[in-house]
């Protein structure tokens, strides 16, 4: 096996020369949309305890807890969103953008905890079946107001975070479905409960506790995958192969290595060129490489390491 050839890193593991400009509109955009989620959270969970109160629904009233944990949520990402995209540093040499990644793990484990405490109050309750009282019919209203509420808040968070690539608020924006799921459920419970069967809102909290604690479990284990430097799926590894290999002078490639950085893709990559090529010709078919792939895919850099085989006549 011939010697390896130097490394060819190209420019500094900062993001694209185009970027910056795409960073400030993604950060408004996160920013905007994140506001937008507090005010109509702050008005439901006020809405759902006051109104879940009088009309003595437990469900209504858990459907408001719901309502704070994105509240909480919706800060997280505010926060996130401001120190994700800090350039890198003296300490930092790969950025910030994993803070994106450790945001969502906090939101997971909030979610979590809120679901489990739901669960558990409603639970309590159904052990007392003979005090549990007949929802008034305001609480239905209000429960059907917020599932409409919450479900077009869900198509407008994903719009914003399919469009400018950002997990977290995808992620915040299925908590918002989520919220628009628990909502369905109330209702439901509360029609129930009207309808003669009193233990029906008592169970639709429960229910309600365990979507919130699915979902919270489903982000914290993506978001723990992400910062234990999990490869990317395999369709975008592949996309990435292509790229390389369509390279003209790459000969083959070896010892592909990929991991996520927030919503940003780390390569590294073994090029195999021909061995009579002189060091400058080796350096601009990796760069020629590395613009491929980065003009494709969402990928912060591409480290080249490239080796030389024997090219048959």
């Amino acid at each position: 096996m011939p010697p390896p050839a130097a490394m060819t890193p190209g420019p500094r593991p900062n993001r694209p020369e185009n970027q910056p400009s795409n960073d400030t509109a993604r950060r408004a955009a996160g920013r905007r949309s994140t506001l937008a989620s507090v005010a109509v959270n702050v008005c439901l969970c006020i809405l759902q305890a006051a109104i879940g109160l009088m009309a003595h629904s437990q469900a209504l009233v858990a459907d408001a807890m719901h309502s704070l944990s994105d509240l909480l949520s919706d800060f997280t990402v505010l926060i996130a969103n401001k120190h994700s995209h800090k350039a890198p540093d003296a300490d930092h040499h790969y950025g910030h953008l994993r803070f994106e990644n450790a945001a969502s793990l906090i939101l997971g484990v909030l979610l979590v905890s809120v679901g489990v405490g739901m669960f558990w109050a409603a639970l309590s309750r159904l052990q007392n079946p003979q005090s549990i009282p007949t929802v008034h019919s305001a609480a239905l209203v209000v429960a059907a107001a917020a599932l409409v509420i919450k479900e077009s808040l869900f198509h407008y968070l994903r719009r914003v975070g399919e469009r400018v690539r950002s997990s977290m608020l995808i992620a915040n924006a299925w908590h918002a479905r989520s919220d628009a799921a628990s909502s369905l459920v109330v209702a439901i419970g509360i029609i129930a409960n009207m309808a003669g069967f009193p233990m029906a809102d008592p169970l639709a909290a429960i229910i309600v506790g365990a979507m919130v604690a699915r979902m919270g479990a489903k982000f914290f284990l993506a978001s723990f995958n992400i910062l234990m430097d999990s490869a990317v799926d395999k369709a975008t590894e592949n996309r990435i192969r292509g790229h390389l290999l369509s390279t003209p002078g790459v000969q083959g490639i070896h010892d592909l290595k990929t991991r996520k950085m927030g919503d940003m893709i780390w390569v590294e990559v073994d090029l195999e060129m021909d061995a009579s090529l002189t060091i400058a010709q080796g350096h601009a078919i990796a760069v020629e490489a590395r613009r491929r792939v980065m003009d494709n895919e969402p990928v912060l850099d591409v480290m080249t390491h490239f080796d030389p085989v024997e090219v048959a006549a």
